[in-house]
């Protein structure tokens, strides 16, 4: 047990959370917390998490709250608080809880590997890359070293990562064989993008395809400069960016000497309209989804889209194991929620995106933002749409780098050679190349 002093009066933010509270709103509430940061009183934090928590019906964090508020100095309450946040999704409420316990009981893997996780959760792998080498003297290859190069490489930082990979021997338990071999695979997919491609803080295509295997074939053309780094907030897609992304995918196919005989369709409409358009890019038929069908491209619009229903997500389960010849193929990426499959080729990364032919907001000649309903017309007439729009590239607000078709042709030779390879394990960070997100 060890004492707290001094401790801070109660922070705006957690009044502004109590207010949050009083009026049933839950997120409202988690974010204030969110905004007051790490040297908030525990106890407090504590209590508004239990009220929050006993509100939703999550009895494990509320009885964890409820214990911490009453011991904030315990360290055993400290942990199973911890631990409780990382299971329901508030990982940044477990790292001064856990970090503390740390702190106190220092050599503690178990903890430490707790704060590794959150820190994941965070995407803060800088922090779990610094907690991970001073506990280097003290921890296990499998998992700790492991984790080492697995945040180094989501940092960024390819030379640590590869020294600590040489320093990691063969797990002598099986199950970490999977992991062994998807984090060989990221390496050699690093090594082959660093030859065409810098690996900076900006290089969006370049860790796409290092850490997820993914060739994405447009950066967004605003913002870049301004916290985006290629990648879409909020977009009402278009009919133009639908042909862009599908010609920049054939130029992917061509450039990797990969020649598909069929397009297959996925059940949800947005997918069906989209893959329509890109048989005919193609030039090659278009066919309903078949489990262990070869030499075909698979479309879909938006992968989230496409698991919200339980035929999309039977469907996309036999995606995770690769078919030989298959290519997957996802238009708008979400990048935030990243989706529970990785696709081969993604068009463009947005945080939220709204179909060309989906109801979507317009402005009005006396400025007021009206909404348009969606385009209910048959999905063969909406696939023509595409392939009659205009695929010059936007030129956005003059700030993005050129990324002409041609380069994306020469990044997408130049890894052909581990490019569709393995499981499609999702991603579930955003990696070195960090982007602004938006409430």
């Amino acid at each position: 047990m060890f004492s707290r002093k001094n401790r801070p009066p109660k922070s705006p933010e957690l009044l502004k959370a109590w207010e949050f509270l009083d009026a049933g709103d839950i997120p409202g509430a988690v974010r204030q917390l969110r905004a007051g940061g790490e040297n908030q009183p525990t106890a407090e934090v504590a209590r508004v998490v239990a009220r929050a928590a006993e509100a939703i019906g999550f009895d494990d964090l509320r009885q964890a709250s409820t214990t911490l508020s009453a011991h904030p100095e315990q360290a055993r309450a400290l942990y199973d608080f911890g631990y409780a946040c990382i299971e329901r999704g508030l990982s940044f409420l477990a790292v001064p809880a856990l970090r503390e316990v740390l702190e106190h009981n220092p050599g503690t893997l178990g903890v430490m590997r707790e704060l590794v996780s959150a820190y994941e959760d965070e995407e803060r792998h800088g922090d779990a890359v610094e907690l991970l080498a001073r506990h280097e003297s003290d921890f296990e290859d499998w998992p700790d070293r492991y984790l080492l190069v697995f945040n180094a490489l989501m940092a960024g930082d390819l030379p640590l990562a590869r020294r600590q990979h040489a320093l990691l021997p063969d797990p002598q338990d099986a199950q970490w064989l999977p992991a062994r071999d998807r984090q060989r695979r990221m390496l050699e997919r690093a090594e082959a993008a660093g030859g065409v491609s810098p690996l900076d803080g900006t290089d969006l295509r370049g860790w796409q395809f290092a850490l997820g295997g993914t060739v994405l074939g447009t950066l967004s053309p605003f913002g870049f400069d301004a916290g985006m780094n290629g990648r879409y907030a909020w977009l009402q897609d278009s009919y133009d960016q639908c042909l862009q992304g599908l010609l920049r995918l054939k130029t992917v196919l061509d450039a990797t000497g990969v020649r598909p005989r069929s397009v297959s369709l996925l059940p949800d409409r947005d997918s069906r309209i989209l893959g329509l358009a890109a048989a005919d890019v193609l030039g090659v038929p278009a066919e309903p989804f078949a489990p262990g069908r070869e030499d075909t491209v698979v479309i879909a619009y938006d992968l989230n889209e496409a698991a919200e229903t339980d035929e999309g997500r039977e469907v996309l389960g036999r995606l995770v194991e690769r078919v030989p010849g298959q290519v997957l193929h996802e238009h708008a990426s979400q990048w935030t929620e990243t989706p529970a499959i990785t696709a081969d080729s993604v068009a463009l990364l947005h945080q939220s995106a709204v179909a060309p032919w989906a109801a979507r907001l317009r402005a009005g000649e006396d400025g007021q933002v009206r909404e348009d309903p969606a385009d209910d017309r048959p999905e063969a007439e909406l696939a023509a749409e595409i392939l009659a729009a205009d695929p010059t590239p936007d030129q956005g607000d003059g700030q993005t780098p050129a990324d002409p078709v041609e380069r994306l042709a020469e990044f997408a030779a130049a890894v052909r050679g581990c490019w569709l390879r393995g499981d499609r394990d999702r991603v579930t960070s955003s990696g070195p190349v960090r982007s602004s997100r938006f409430a």
